[in-house]
């Protein structure tokens, strides 16, 4: 910018302001960054996000989410009320604010500098010196555009990450409620066997009042209903530490946190979807990989810039001084201010950009082999579960309950005795708990496949949770 002054103040302020607008960057804001943020995660997990800044819509999705804890919890449900509401997903929103605030930030000029002098004479000619200048640093003109560049991939690289945050929320959701659902499934498992246990010992105790039986197998019986009860407690108190876990992760207090859920795992799905060619279907798609491209590249650009300036001054700053004479002469001409580049032409921070290049070429090449790994394990894990669930509830359990019932005939007809009875009773309880862990384990596997391919693996669901609760 180049300027006159003292005469023309007031123009040299409105070429200043005119210069600012020119160069601010055009950057949508917030709204639109949650706008990608939200047609991404509409694509892959068919789900609502919202960016909490103290809006009008802030209530209304605060309705929603009690719309949805009225309801009975599932698990797609739990998911939905944790990207709307859970506080530590808000922050990471927040790093996209910062990302564009440093966009702003890279493409403004920097200040112009006015200096002025006033020096009294001590004899004739009596007139003051004054003297005024401004200048302005034009390097900034000449670096703005690879700046703001460099900032704009981090703003990408910001809602990249947070969208990536939402997936890993979803997945981790999931595997909070799953884990719940199948303890709760458990525990009422369990309370049938102390029924069941307390009403045999109360028989075994009849039957030895009248000296059919012995005091051994009364103790054998009265000993299986108080294990059956500590494992009840027990069981009950891992449910409380499993639905705390899960209100953290919704973001839930107070008498938001009455909710309810079924107390069975949903059956498992008909068939399976396709689980071919899931590696480069991550490797395309996985947004924190998609995030450490972009931050490789705006590194590159960082030190492709600092390199080609590095013989460049540091500031150039081009201005006009105008100066009055005692006697009332005025000197006005243009000024050049240059930081020459003789001993820092920017070695450490070229050196530093280099590293960190490389560094991020490594972190690259370990997460994309790492993406490989955690998607055939997931796979692998998936299958092994669908598998295990298929045969022991169609082969072990359903043998150990036929084994269990043909003992308690023969129980009550005394061919059969306590110890005999109880160890039909832990084979059976064995075979259900095996039962209810891997049912569990396939859609832990699941959430866990999906977070490692980076989407939904039944496809796009565009009717979320929520804009079903607006109905």
């Amino acid at each position: 910018m180049f300027t006159l002054f003292p005469m023309q103040r007031k123009r040299v302020a409105a070429a200043v302001i005119v210069t600012a607008a020119i160069v601010l960057p055009s950057c949508a804001g917030p709204d639109a960054s949650l706008d990608r943020v939200q047609s991404t995660i509409g694509e892959r997990i068919g789900k609502r996000v919202h960016w909490n800044r103290g809006g009008p819509e802030d209530e209304q999705i605060a309705q929603g989410v009690r719309d949805l804890l009225r309801r009975p919890l599932t698990a797609d449900g739990a998911v939905q009320i944790a990207l709307l509401n859970n506080r530590e997903l808000q922050e990471r929103f927040e790093e996209i604010g910062i990302a564009q605030a440093d966009l702003i930030q890279a493409g403004l000029l920097s200040n112009p500098n006015f200096a002025a002098s006033v020096r009294f004479p001590d004899r004739s000619p009596s007139g003051t010196n004054v003297e005024y200048s401004i200048a302005q640093n034009f390097l900034d003109l000449l670096v703005m555009p690879l700046r703001k560049r460099v900032a704009a991939a981090q703003v990408t690289a910001a809602e990249m990450r947070a969208a990536n945050e939402v997936l890993r929320l979803a997945a981790e959701v999931k595997i909070a409620f799953y884990t719940a659902q199948a303890r709760r499934q458990l525990l009422g498992r369990l309370r049938v066997v102390v029924e069941t246990n307390e009403s045999a010992a109360e028989f075994t105790k009849q039957l030895r009042d009248a000296g059919n039986t012995s005091d051994l197998e009364l103790a054998n019986q009265q000993g299986s209903y108080e294990q059956s009860r500590l494992e009840v407690a027990q069981t009950e108190l891992q449910v409380r530490r499993d639905r705390e876990r899960l209100n953290r992760l919704l973001g839930v207090w107070g008498a938001d946190t009455n909710w309810t859920m079924a107390d069975h795992l949903p059956e498992l799905p008909g068939r399976e979807s396709s689980l071919q060619n899931l590696e480069s279907h991550a490797i395309a798609q996985r947004l924190d990989l998609q995030a450490a491209r972009l931050r490789l590249d705006f590194i590159g650009q960082a030190l492709a810039l600092r390199t080609r300036t590095r013989f460049l001054p540091a500031e150039i700053k081009l201005g006009v001084d105008s100066e009055r004479d005692p006697d009332g002469q005025r000197l006005t001409g243009p000024t050049l201010d240059l930081e020459l580049p003789i001993f820092n032409q920017g070695q450490g921070e070229i050196a530093k950009l280099t590293a960190q290049y490389r560094q991020a070429q490594r972190e690259l090449e370990a997460m994309a082999i790492n993406i490989r790994s955690e998607v055939r394990e997931a796979r692998d894990q998936l299958v092994a579960a669908r598998d295990l669930t298929s045969d022991i509830g169609k082969r072990l359990l359903p043998t150990q309950q036929q084994a269990l019932k043909l003992t308690l005939q023969q129980y009550n007809f005394m061919l059969k005795g306590a110890y005999d009875l109880l160890f039909a009773k832990q084979n059976e309880i064995a075979a259900e708990r095996s039962y209810i862990e891997a049912w569990r384990d396939y859609w832990i596997a699941r959430a866990e496949l999906e977070r490692a391919v980076g989407g939904s693996l039944g496809g796009k669901n565009p009717k979320s949770e929520y804009r079903n609760s607006k109905q």
